[in-house]
């Protein structure tokens, strides 16, 4: 097991910074029917958004620490999970000393990142089956390695990362492994939340964007320790999840057959397509997926991307990314979405 030392991950100017305190963080009080608020220099005039969003989400954190089964102190909200995952290298990563590690190919945004905040991006591509190269990862560790993210299901891959790599990184790194769970709900597998009082240097990431069908509110969610929680919290902007954001997640966090429904539906879909894309003449391999998504391999992905949104269909073109020469990742639509793209992929029949 790691000897994992919270401690020695912050920031130095993050240990002694004092933060903000903002007018709603000063009152707590949830009888607040009768009281006149004249602390936070607000208009006065009530339009349902003249008011500060609550800054720690009580109301939306405590459905979602019910349907998780976690504490509400072990959960930090953000503006999408790239905030959220920005805070992470605000918190730990001191600008041009440290360095992460990232498994291409993988979600872009890791990267970009880890350059925005000066911070190197050690890349260790994944195996052929798009899976961690453990002894490559760990020769790649430095004192300066703060973190490795993994990205679970894989985004472009779609595939899940084994429970035994990941439990050896968990157990033998003794920086903070972050582990992206945005398409978790469109797996069979269990959400490494299970772990998360397991593991002291476990952060997890999710989001409302993909199952639960809120991209447009940009609601991200970090799942972990309540001491990282807490320096994450540190540096956080005051309000930076809306008021209207707020709202829309408390209202779609209520219909839980709603969203069981659809994901039901995409899974059903995907499955559908993937039988489908077995008699595409030009398609050369269907990678697994696990996602709400499928990556595949085609003679050329240039040439089928373009016929593709000729037909009014747009993809994606992944062709660029490391172990991805010819790919094209489709994400699963609506059935009559999915009915579009089949007669595009193959208009004459099979």
């Amino acid at each position: 097991m790691n000897s994992f030392n919270l401690d020695s991950l912050v920031r130095e100017n993050v240990k002694v910074l004092k933060p903000y305190s903002s007018a709603r963080d000063e009152f707590e009080d949830f009888d607040t029917a009768d009281m006149v608020f004249l602390d936070a220099n607000e208009n006065p005039f009530n339009n349902g958004v003249n008011r500060y969003p609550d800054p720690q989400q009580a109301s939306v954190k405590s459905i979602l620490a019910k349907q998780n089964k976690v504490n509400p102190n072990q959960m930090l909200l953000g503006n999408g999970s790239d905030e959220v995952l920005d805070l992470i290298f605000r918190a730990f990563c001191e600008p041009k000393v440290d360095n992460v590690i990232t498994l291409p190919p993988t979600y872009g945004m890791y990267g970009v990142l880890a350059n925005i905040n000066a911070v190197e991006n050690r890349e260790i591509l994944l195996s052929t089956d798009f899976q961690p190269q453990i002894e490559k990862i760990f020769g790649a560790i430095d004192d300066n390695t703060k973190m490795i993210f993994l990205c679970s299901p894989n985004n472009p891959t779609g595939n899940s990362f084994s429970e035994e790599s990941v439990t050896i990184l968990l157990e033998h790194f003794n920086g903070l492994i972050v582990i992206d769970e945005a398409y978790i709900d469109f797996s069979e597998k269990e959400s490494w939340l299970r772990k998360l009082e397991q593991y002291p240097n476990l952060i997890i990431t999710q989001t409302l964007s993909k199952a639960y069908g809120l991209a447009g509110i940009r609601l991200g969610i970090c799942y972990a320790s309540a001491e990282i929680i807490s320096v994450l919290n540190k540096i956080k902007p005051p309000y930076n999840v809306n008021e209207l954001s707020q709202n829309r997640a408390l209202e779609r966090l209520d219909n839980t057959k709603a969203i069981a429904s659809e994901i039901k539906s995409i899974i059903e879909q995907r499955s559908a397509l993937l039988k489908v894309l077995l008699h595409v003449k030009y398609v050369e391999k269907i990678y697994p997926t696990e996602a709400n998504f499928i990556l595949i391999k085609v003679d050329d992905a240039n040439k089928r991307y373009d016929e593709l949104i000729a037909k009014g269909i747009v993809i994606r073109n992944r062709t660029t990314q490391p172990l991805c020469d010819n790919c094209l990742r489709l994400t699963i639509g609506t059935e009559e979405e999915n009915k579009k793209l089949i007669d595009a992929l193959n208009p004459t029949g099979f």
